[in-house]
């Protein structure tokens, strides 16, 4: 027969038996959190996001070349 390895572990809590799983620790409270949550019920939630649309588009840095000048036609 093989030995059985004993560690504190066994010792404490049995051969079979384990500790309990510890409780989940509570979120910190936050002014910020809770300020936003209040403003959501009363005022509702925000819009998505909206994708801008450049209204100025920047010149080309380069002047094209012939290649693309001939694409282009």
């Amino acid at each position: 027969m093989g030995r059985l390895f004993v560690t504190p572990a066994v010792l404490s809590y049995g051969l079979h038996s384990y500790p309990m799983p510890r409780k989940k620790k509570g979120k910190r409270f936050r002014a910020v959190t809770a300020v936003k949550e209040l403003a959501r019920e009363r005022v509702g939630a925000p819009p998505p996001a909206k994708i801008v649309i450049e209204k100025k588009k920047k010149p080309e840095k380069h002047k094209p070349t012939l290649g693309k000048l001939l694409e282009d036609l």
